[in-house]
């Protein structure tokens, strides 16, 4: 019983739980149905955003950093800071700010997801320095974490909104942060399945923000009406003007940049792919993100990278050799190669730009399939046999884990004639403390094949390229039984082929499995040396933009 004169503290507690101290409502105001759809609805769609903005930063950070292990970890990680922060700055601006409205932070969410591109690339090209880990971690924490902050502050301003009375905190807790996760993941679906395929990455951010200005213009228009403040609608119709100035100004364009022209690009949903010529030395490039696989000269069409030429010497090795899976088709000049020999080369390639852009600036036209997917799932769907199987499949200089494994060497070995020969390229060190990874790789081949040899394609630095030619039989040159003369690049390497063989000692590798391949963490310095020898290729002002 409540003493007369005395005012109930449940009481006050309870209004406070309605909608005191900074809501949209009135202190003490219950909601109906619509105002809970409204308000879950909100926090769905912001959930959505959250996630797609995470998604998309891999595109963003993608072509100058790579899509690897740092740049995923440095977004999780920033998006998961900026959840915090947010849950917390929420939660305070839930309590105590009476003018900072719901709509007022979404609608500052979508203008920070708008200027994310005008950012982008004085951001990637000032981390630069700082190397592909902390480079990755500062743009991603630069670009991304206010955008993320204010839309995770929604969830505690519309718990208090939702809650009134303490008896209903728990149920009204955990239905916002299901719909929240709800809309988290339908975001990555859409963005994943039918976004990111169709449309480029600037003009999903700047969808989504124009989608943030027209929940924050609704909450806007419900809150003037609760309140009756004409006030509230202004900051979303100015952000909504702003962000659509943003789209106009800087729609897609072939970024152009002295000596380098661009003469395509392509989004895919593994990355982007971009056909670059270069004036001065007469080069096509063909780079995904941040990695350069493929390269050709525009003046004899012959291609730039050595190791292929290591490759074209296959058919000395096989003679009677008339088919040939490749895995990695990069710019197709390997069929091309091949094809003199009268090789018919089947290819694997997971992204349909790559290939695009292979038969349209590269000249890849030569017969045998083209197949469109995952190497590792499709070698498994194969019953076709060859006689030669080229793996070479990098990416910012480092195989996919998934396909640099016994378990994946097993699977091509069955795919492999009587006498038929794995090519498999791995990028690395050759001598010194940093050559493990090449001797893990050594290592693994031994325990699928019993003979093995290694070519090299530079004696003069310490990292190059391995090409292990690697069989169930003696691998022996046979130079004298094939009478068809290699291209002329392919016979100076020919004629110096034994020079680059290289002994690599598999005594301190280990046996790389799908359970544990640390070859990621131990390839950082060769990462970082990579990505330099590419810049130093490629201008980075191109890759930033």
């Amino acid at each position: 019983m409540v003493k007369k004169g005395r005012p109930d503290k449940r009481s006050k507690t309870r209004s406070q739980a309605a909608g005191g101290g900074g809501g949209a409502l009135p202190s003490g105001e219950l909601i109906g149905p619509f105002d809970r759809t409204l308000l879950y609805l909100a926090v769905f769609l912001t959930g959505a955003a959250i996630m797609m903005i995470e998604v998309l930063g891999t595109r963003i950070l993608g072509p100058f950093y790579g899509v690897g292990l740092f740049v995923w970890s440095s977004l999780i990680s920033v998006t998961l800071i900026a959840l915090a922060l947010g849950y917390y700055l929420g939660g305070i601006a839930a309590d105590r700010a009476k003018r900072f409205q719901l709509s007022h932070g979404i609608a500052l969410a979508a203008l920070a997801t708008a200027l994310i591109p005008v950012f982008k690339t004085p951001v990637l090209l000032q981390t630069n320095a700082l190397g592909v880990r902390a480079g990755a971690f500062t743009s991603a924490l630069l670009l991304f974490s206010v955008p993320l902050t204010l839309l995770a502050m929604v969830g505690p301003r519309v718990i208090k909104l939702c809650t009134s009375r303490l008896e209903s905190v728990g149920r009204s807790a955990g239905s916002v942060y299901a719909f929240s996760t709800v809309g988290s993941v339908l975001g990555t679906l859409v963005l994943g399945f039918f976004l990111l395929p169709m449309m480029g990455t600037r003009t999903i951010l700047y969808g989504v923000s124009v989608g943030l200005l027209v929940l924050a213009a609704v909450l806007a228009l419900y809150e003037r009406a609760r309140r009756n403040t004409l006030g509230l609608l202004v900051l979303p119709f100015v952000s909504l003007a702003i962000a659509g100035l943003l789209f106009f100004l800087g729609g897609d364009r072939l970024p152009s940049t002295p000596g380098f022209t661009t003469v395509y690009e392509a989004q895919s949903i593994y990355g982007r792919v971009r056909v670059v010529d270069e004036s001065e030395r007469q080069i096509r490039w063909l780079l995904s993100d941040s990695s350069t696989i493929g390269a050709i000269d525009l003046r004899t069409g012959e291609p730039e990278f050595p190791y292929l030429y290591i490759l074209e010497a296959l058919p000395r090795f096989h003679p009677r050799g008339r088919s040939a899976l490749l895995i990695g088709l990069g710019a197709g000049q390997l069929p091309k190669l091949l094809g003199r020999y009268g090789i018919e080369t089947d290819s694997i390639e997971i992204d349909p730009e790559v290939a695009r852009a292979a038969k349209d600036y590269f000249g890849f036209n030569h017969p045998g399939r083209l197949i469109l997917g995952d190497a590792r799932y499709e070698v498994r769907r194969l019953r076709k046999k060859y006689d030669f199987i080229i793996h070479d499949c990098f990416s910012r200089g480092v195989v996919p884990a998934h396909l640099l494994s016994v378990e994946m060497l097993e699977d091509l070995r069955s795919l492999l004639n009587d006498g038929g020969i794995l090519a498999l390229n791995f990028y690395g060190y050759a001598e010194g403390p940093q050559a493990l990874p090449a001797a893990a790789v050594a290592k693994t081949i031994e325990a699928v094949f019993p003979f093995h040899r290694v070519f090299v394609s530079s004696l003069q630095t310490e990292l190059t390229d391995h090409v292990f030619f690697a069989s169930t039989e003696p691998v022996e040159f046979k130079a004298d039984k094939v009478d068809i003369a290699p291209s002329p690049l392919g016979k100076l390497m020919l004629d110096n082929l034994f020079r680059y063989e290289h002994k690599i000692s598999s005594d301190q590798g280990f046996v790389i499995t799908d359970d544990f391949n640390p070859l990621d963490s131990m390839q950082v310095r060769k990462a970082e040396i990579y990505r330099h020898q590419v810049l130093s290729d490629i201008s980075a002002d191109l890759l930033a933009r």
